[in-house]
């Protein structure tokens, strides 16, 4: 008996699978905004005490709570919130009184830029690694990238930065140790965006890399690999167009799971390198204990997750739909 190549799966059973993951993208949305909330209310301290200052009166800690709203039941601010996210309205910042929105968009190019310059440079790096080892499998080049990725996904983001920075930024001169002094256009600036990449990419390229070696690997010694070289296809036609589409599958989710990563990678990088991103945002929020800024935020990180993981599961169900994965 033959083994078959894998099928495309049927339009029907694609549309009613794919129609179930985005009610449960919806329902994990909702959570989100619920968790966010119970968390934040569950913060220590009290922001109206917090933005009286020094010594306050009373009588100025209770017109800041009723100015703003703290005074209300949680479930009428949580109503109001929920309203609000529907029409884009993420509140109003307690200390500067501006909008949220305003507020996340001063961070957002810088973070944008560096997530978006480690996702460009992560999958044909990430992907190339994994191919290439699994195309000499316990060969040297196939050790030896190996070895130098389980090393580098064994260092802490932290603690690789800090030594990135301490080689390349203060021994050697070549790269600037912080964006101090660069402003928020960075691209501007490349040179500034060289070490916060480098840490952001070193141990998603390890991670990613090792699972298309494994993917590809299973995937080359599967039944319908060996049945494809007896009807004469080529070898790179077996490696790329059926054995490697195996392996994006779980890649795929991989992905996703490393861009939802970024979203607090960047924060410990952009600490860093003081560069003035969402982490920033986020760092001074909480200092300041402007509540709806750490919830804008919260919300939005979350909403990022659900929407890479959805995607990342339409794009594993497509390349491998006999594999059911979900993420």
């Amino acid at each position: 008996m033959t083994a078959a190549l894998p099928g495309p799966v049927k339009p029907s059973l694609w549309r009613s699978w794919a129609a179930r993951r985005l009610l449960l993208g919806l329902a994990q949305t909702a959570a989100v905004v619920l968790l966010v909330f119970a968390l934040t209310e569950a913060l220590p301290g009290d922001a109206a005490v917090a933005l009286a200052g020094d010594d306050p009166d009373p009588a100025r800690i209770a017109a800041i709570r009723e100015a703003l709203h703290l005074d209300r039941p949680a479930h009428e601010r949580l109503a109001d919130w929920a309203v609000g996210l529907l029409h884009g309205d993420l509140g109003v910042s307690l200390a500067s009184g501006r909008p949220v929105t305003a507020a996340l968009a001063d961070g957002f190019a810088p973070t944008l830029l560096l997530a978006a310059l480690t996702v460009v440079l992560l999958v044909p790096l990430g992907v190339g690694l994994g191919v290439l080892g699994a195309r000499r499998e316990g060969g040297p080049v196939d050790r030896a990238v190996s070895s130098l990725t389980l090393a580098v996904y064994a260092v802490p983001e932290f603690a690789f930065g800090v030594l990135l920075v301490t080689v390349f930024a203060l021994r050697l001169g070549w790269l600037p140790p912080t964006a101090v002094g660069y402003g928020t256009d960075l691209l501007a600036h490349p040179a500034v965006l060289v070490l916060p990449v480098l840490v952001l990419l070193a141990r998603p390229v390890c991670s990613l890399s090792r699972l298309v070696r494994a993917g590809m690997i299973d995937a080359l010694a599967a039944p319908y690999t060996a049945q494809a070289r007896r009807y004469g296809i080529s070898g790179a036609r077996v490696r790329y167009a059926h054995a490697l589409p195996n392996a994006v599958a779980p890649a795929a989710q991989q992905l996703a799971r490393t861009v939802d990563w970024l979203l607090s990678g960047v924060i410990v990088v952009e600490a860093l390198f003081v560069v003035p991103g969402l982490g920033t945002v986020l760092m001074d929020a909480v200092a300041a204990r402007d509540v709806p800024v750490v919830q804008g935020l919260a919300v939005v990180f979350g909403l990022v997750a659900v929407v890479l993981n959805l995607a990342a599961d339409l794009v594993a169900r497509r390349f491998a739909p006999r594999a059911g994965v979900a993420a």
